[in-house]
């Protein structure tokens, strides 16, 4: 059965359809969700379960139920998007069945998640849900805003033991989950920046393996390991500065036999070496970027361990290369004057690669607010704060951690010995796994729109192409195992569920960092921007006064989340084209 990939936009706007089932209990779903989520709970293991969960948000939510079914699908560690569409499908068909939303409220409290808001407490009360054993449900009045100490959920547990050979020898030196998630990131960073000898196509376009990264945490929580991953391409910086050394001595000795020639016409005057390293200073001026990635082949990688250095470099007048910095993201040419000679440059095809560290405050610094382009192009990892005093003195062996990582260097280095002299090897996914993939990033958009707002599509829509660079350097490690390289490389199953799995958690990560951002006011010129808001503002009394109710039902009838909802009113309000006339009150300007 060929599954079609669900488009809210056209499931609200097709008149044929009818409007899926609402009711007041979505917000709290929604907060259910994100807490099974950041567990990493599965609150349904058999299949009956799993059955029985799809008729309860089916029943309630209609077609809309469908991306909580994949949110909540996603915890089983066998969970595939197809199967998981497929399944809901039939649930949508069967009618009667006699589960309601209380089926899935009892499945996540038996799984110790929990069911506490303003909402469910009243559906609880009235239809008496436990009514055999009657727990307390405390903070019933509070709802969840900050993540501030939750624990977030982890990916090394569930990909270790399918990850290439290279990446599970970085595991086993961890010191736990989350020291082995960091140190995955800061790998697949790090080696992203030396393999533009992969690529593969995403949207018709030629992308390489170039990731952006920023792991945060409150000082001394941990993210100063990712130190170590500087030796993994270590070996690679040393080669290209040791043949610039080379070089640089070859154009001295030949300058001063210049120098020393009686007749120069006849002589040619040497041409000064490029710079090449591989290790770009983030404190640098932007020309000197520019430069740097121009006389490497538009190769580099920024890799600090202090998030503000790039955030100061940005604010000063000599440093901001903010906007090429996006650009090369997505290997868009960088152009810009060499001072010396007025000599006009053009960086073809950049593949710069970033890692960076740092407080939640220097991601703010960084990032000024939620629109900004600069956050949608990073996967962010939020590492918790560690309370306990941990063991200074345990070792896994008589080797310390800075050689065990130099070792695996020297691993990596055969590799990228081995890809130089190659023309491109293209990297391919099945067509299984592409349907898969559209499928699972569409239901991702889908939940963190109704989550988050508009903002976050950009964050989607971009981890998208950063799952898709993963899985070209999942591909490309494979390599150091079979020791030969094909013309053309296929993503392996273990390779595409773990590329997968790893941007899941990452998603949940970006959620909280999205919502300390600040988030962006429009104008009051553009105060209705999309057609979505205005039909928002045109379901409003025009002639009465409305309650937060009343929007929030013409909200819901466009779909629209309560958040959003909120937001577009406030905004109205602060612009004038609504008029607060009381408490909870409104009226059009």
């Amino acid at each position: 059965m060929n599954t079609k990939i669900f488009n809210p936009k056209q499931w609200l706007t097709s008149p044929s359809k009818p409007q899926p089932p609402q009711t007041m209990n979505s917000d709290d779903i929604e907060t259910i969700t994100q807490r099974i989520e950041h567990k990493q709970v599965d609150i349904a293991p058999t299949y009956a379960q799993w059955r029985d969960l799809g008729f309860a948000l089916s029943s309630e939510l209609g077609e809309n139920g469908r991306t909580y079914y994949h949110r909540i699908s996603a915890q089983h560690p066998n969970y595939t998007p197809q199967e998981t569409d497929d399944q809901y499908d039939r649930c949508l068909r069967s009618h009667g069945t006699g589960i309601t939303i209380k089926t899935f409220y009892q499945m996540a409290k038996d799984s110790n998640v929990s069911i506490s808001t303003k909402q469910t407490a009243q559906t609880i009360k009235s239809s008496q849900l436990s009514k055999s054993s009657p727990d307390n449900i405390d903070n019933t009045d509070k709802m969840i805003t900050t993540h501030t100490e939750e624990n977030l959920p982890t990916f090394s547990n569930k990909v270790a033991p399918q990850l290439p050979q290279i990446l599970q020898k970085i595991v086993e030196v961890a010191d736990n989950e989350k020291d082995a998630d960091i140190l995955i990131l800061g790998a697949l960073t790090a080696f992203s920046s030396c393999l533009t000898k992969i690529e593969g196509i995403y949207d018709k376009r030629i992308v390489y393996p170039n990731l952006f990264t920023f792991i945060t945490a409150r000082a001394s929580s941990g993210k100063g390991r990712l130190t170590l991953c500087r030796n993994l391409i270590d070996p690679v910086h040393n080669q290209l500065r040791n043949l610039n050394i080379a070089e640089r001595e070859e154009y001295k000795n030949k300058m001063n036999e210049y120098n020393a020639a009686k007749n120069k016409k006849s002589l040619q005057k040497p041409e000064e070496p490029p710079l090449r390293m591989l290790l770009i200073p983030a404190n640098s001026s932007a020309t000197a970027v520019y430069q740097t990635l121009n006389e490497n082949n538009g190769i580099g990688l920024i890799f600090e361990t202090e998030g503000d250095t790039l955030a100061n470099t940005f604010n000063s007048d000599y440093g901001n290369y903010s906007d090429g910095f996006r650009k090369a993201f997505h290997h868009e040419s960088i152009s810009y004057i060499r001072r010396k000679d007025k000599e006009y440059v053009s960086i073809a095809n950049p593949c710069l690669s970033t890692l960076l560290t740092g407080t939640p405050q220097q991601v703010r610094t960084l990032i000024k607010d939620a629109e900004n382009g600069l956050f949608s192009r990073f996967l962010f990892y939020y590492l918790n704060a560690k309370t306990e005093w941990h063991n200074v003195f345990s070792s896994t062996g008589n080797i310390a951690l800075d050689d065990h990582f130099r070792a695996l260097g020297e691993e990596f280095y055969s590799l990228y010995q081995l890809l130089q002299p190659m023309k491109a090897v293209r990297v391919e996914m099945t067509p299984s796994q592409q349907t898969k993939f559209n499928n699972y990033f569409s239901s991702v958009q889908t939940s963190q729109m109704n989550a988050h707002g508009e903002y976050i599509i950009a964050s989607v829509r971009r981890l998208g192409l950063s799952a898709f660079r993963i899985i070209l350097i999942l591909s490309a490690l494979r390599i150091l195992e079979t020791g030969e390289i094909p013309t053309k490389l296929t993503c392996t199953d273990e390779d595409f569920t773990t590329a997968l799995t790893i941007c899941s958690t990452l998603m949940v990560h970006t959620g909280k960092i999205f919502s300390t951002l600040p988030q962006v006011e429009e104008s009051s010129s553009v105060q209705i921007s999309s057609s979505r808001q205005q039909q928002f503002f045109n379901a409003l009394p025009e002639d009465a006064t409305f309650t937060r109710q009343i929007y929030l039902q013409a909200a819901d009838a466009l779909g629209i989340p309560v958040p959003s909802a909120d937001r577009y009113i406030n905004r109205w309000v602060s612009s004038g084209v609504l008029e607060k006339v009381g408490h909870g009150e409104f009226r059009r300007g």
